[in-house]
C-alpha cells in the first residue's frame, strides 16, 4: 500500500472518529460504547487475520508489543469517550492536535530523532497558550467542561507515549499492521470488558440508528482499517512526522461537529485552536530546509 494513501486515510478517519464517538454514546453510556467498538473491532481482526493468512506472531517480543499497544489503546480510548461526554467533539481533536508536542519530546528521548531547539520550545509554548485559551473558553461551558479537557490531555499522555514505545520495540522486529492491531486489541478488549463489568453492566433497552451506525463505523472502518493504517504508517514515518497528521484533523473536526451536530464553536475555541496549530507548525519545522528534506526522505 502506498504509504501517502495510508497517510491521507487516517487523517480522514481520525477527523470523522470525535463525531462518531459523540453519537456512539448516544442513549447508552461511554463503557457501552467503547467495549461494543472494540469487541466488534477485534472480532473483524481475527477475521482478517484467519482470511488473509496474515502472519500472527506470538513470540516474546511480538507479545510485548502487543501489550504496549494494547494498553495504549486501553487508556487512552477510554479517556476520550469518558471526556467526549462533557466536551464538543470538535475539541476532542484539538486537544489531540497537541500529540505531536508530546510525541517529539518522547521520541527525542527514546528515539533521538529530534532534538529540542529553541524553535521547538518556542512551538511548545505556543501549544500550550493555546490549551490556555481553550480552558478559558470553557469556562463558559458547563462546569464540568474542565473534566473533559483534562481526560483529553490524559489521552494524548497515554497514546503518545504507547506509540513511542511501539517504534522502539518494532525497531528489531518485522510484523504485519494487521497483527500489530490485532495483538493489540487482544490485550485492550479483555481490560475493557473487565471495567464495563465492573464499572458498568448496562445495556441500552434501545439504540438509535445513528448510534448503531457510529458504533458500526468505529467498530469496522476506524478501529480495523483505522489503526492498521495508522500502525502501517507507524512503521514507515517517524513518529514526529506521523504526530503532523493532527494539524489537519482539529480543524475538519471543529468543522464536522458545527455542520453535523449543530455544535457552538466560540472565537476563544477557534483563537485556541489556531496557538496550537502555529505551535505544531514551529514545533515540526523549526529547522527549517533541514527539517523538510528530513520529511521528504522519510516519504
Amino acid at each position: 500500500m502506498s504509504v501517502p494513501a495510508a497517510y491521507i486515510g487516517v487523517i480522514i478517519l481520525w477527523a470523522t472518529t470525535p463525531l462518531a464517538v459523540k453519537w456512539s454514546v448516544d442513549g447508552s453510556s461511554f463503557l457501552f460504547g467503547v467495549t461494543s467498538r472494540m469487541t466488534l473491532g477485534v472480532l473483524l481482526c481475527l477475521l482478517l487475520v484467519w482470511l488473509l493468512r496474515i502472519e500472527f506472531p506470538w513470540h516474546k517480543a511480538a507479545r510485548r508489543t502487543y501489550l504496549v499497544a494494547g494498553l495504549g489503546i486501553y487508556g487512552a480510548m477510554l479517556s476520550v469517550y469518558w471526556g467526549a461526554q462533557y466536551i464538543p467533539s470538535g475539541l476532542i481533536a484539538v486537544i489531540f492536535g497537541l500529540t505531536p508536542l508530546a510525541t517529539g519530546v518522547m521520541a527525542a528521548l527514546w528515539l533521538g530523532e529530534r532534538a529540542l531547539s529553541p524553535a521547538r520550545v518556542a512551538g511548545m509554548a505556543l501549544g500550550v497558550l493555546g490549551l490556555a485559551v481553550i480552558f478559558d473558553a470553557g469556562k463558559q461551558w458547563e462546569s464540568s467542561s474542565w473534566m473533559g479537557i483534562s481526560a483529553m490531555l490524559v489521552s494524548v499522555l497515554v497514546h503518545s507515549t504507547s506509540s513511542v514505545w511501539v517504534k522502539r520495540l518494532g525497531l528489531g522486529i518485522r510484523l504485519h499492521p494487521v497483527a500489530v492491531n490485532t495483538g493489540a486489541l487482544s490485550f485492550a478488549v479483555p481490560l475493557f470488558l473487565l471495567t464495563w463489568v465492573a464499572i458498568d453492566r448496562t445495556i441500552p433497552e434501545t439504540i438509535t440508528f445513528q448510534a448503531a451506525a457510529s458504533i458500526a463505523y468505529l467498530g469496522i472502518v476506524g478501529t480495523v482499517v483505522g489503526f492498521s493504517l495508522y500502525y502501517y504508517i507507524l512503521k514507515h514515518l517517524s513518529a514526529a512526522v506521523i504526530a503532523l497528521i493532527t494539524l489537519v484533523t482539529p480543524v475538519l473536526a471543529l468543522l464536522l461537529g458545527q455542520s453535523l451536530n449543530s455544535e457552538t464553536v466560540q472565537p476563544k475555541v477557534w483563537w485556541g485552536t489556531a496557538s496550537i496549530l502555529a505551535g505544531l507548525l514551529l514545533y515540526q519545522w523549526g529547522n527549517g530546509q533541514a527539517a523538510l528534506e528530513r520529511f521528504k526522505l522519510r516519504w
